[in-house]
């Protein structure tokens, strides 16, 4: 799985050939804080490491991890993954 969002993210030619993205998904669905989060979280941190790193409270990232969750329809850590890859919100090697 990682070999092939790898070859995603990098086998594009800078996104050049990808088809053209769909008008919805173009949208920013997430604000900047919960990018920030999803990132961290993609990357293996838990709520208490993330809350730290960010200086919000434990409440406020269990609060980003549920409107993250609800605004995608993505409930697992693997589906947010490929989501987070995707979307050039982290890169393949730190995960």
């Amino acid at each position: 799985m990682k070999t092939i969002l790898r070859l995603e993210q990098h086998g594009h030619s800078g996104g050049k050939n990808l088809p053209e993205m769909p008008q919805v998904l173009k949208n920013k669905i997430l604000t900047n804080r919960e990018i920030e989060v999803l990132a961290l979280l993609v990357q293996g941190y838990i709520n208490k490491e993330i809350a730290a790193k960010l200086c919000i409270s434990l409440t406020t990232v269990i609060t980003h991890r549920k409107n993250i969750t609800e605004k995608l329809g993505m409930k697992s850590v693997s589906a947010l993954t490929i989501y987070a890859i995707m979307n050039g919100y982290v890169d393949i090697n730190k995960i």
